[in-house]
């Protein structure tokens, strides 16, 4: 499957389990070189062997834990900035380090901190879904670090458009409203 020229990217993580299977896809996907998203079980399944995982860093890599998931596989000393651009260095992937102020950093040292992820985005699976965004942009062409960094902003004004009660199921829906009013900013 993973040889087949109609997948373009792939996502592994969200409820793939922490184990030797889910490290053995992450590991076959990123050796197809294209661009892949790593979350959840995805980054907890190299807890106890993380240079495995960033040896095997060939292609565009986004990697997109919450503090947990990150302290899993990298050093969690320091503040934030400092912290997620360190391990895109270390890693060879962009890493998107969640929470209010989402920091997003490429191993060339570009990092952006994203503030407007609303307090309703702590609701499970709304990780899933950035996972799902970043994806979507990667699969059409864009670069590692601004389809990471297009995709964080655009998930937190989805949230915000929404407001109380948010589920992560609500956040597709919302997309096309957010690319829509994007699109009408570009508009002379």
């Amino acid at each position: 499957m993973l040889e087949d020229r109609r997948y373009s990217s792939f996502l592994i993580g969200p409820g793939a389990g922490v184990g030797d299977a889910t490290r053995a896809r992450a590991l076959a996907m990123l050796a197809t070189g294209k661009p892949v998203v790593l979350d959840a079980d995805a980054i907890s399944g190299f807890a106890s062997r993380p240079d495995d995982l960033f040896q095997a860093i060939r292609g565009p890599c986004v990697i997109t834990p919450h503090e947990g998931e990150f302290s899993r596989i990298f050093d969690a000393a320091g503040d934030k900035l400092t912290r997620t651009r360190h391990a895109a260095r270390r890693s060879g992937a962009v890493v998107v380090l969640k929470g209010a102020d989402t920091v997003i950093a490429a191993p060339d040292g570009r990092a952006a901190i994203n503030s407007n992820a609303p307090s309703t985005l702590a609701t499970a699976g709304s990780g899933d879904v950035l996972g799902g965004i970043i994806l979507g942009l990667l699969t059409q062409g864009m670069d590692a670090f601004p389809a990471a960094a297009a995709a964080v902003w655009m998930h937190g004004d989805a949230a915000s458009e929404f407001g109380a009660g948010l589920l992560a199921e609500d956040l597709p829906d919302l997309l096309p409203s957010v690319l829509r009013r994007l699109q009408q900013l570009g508009q002379p």
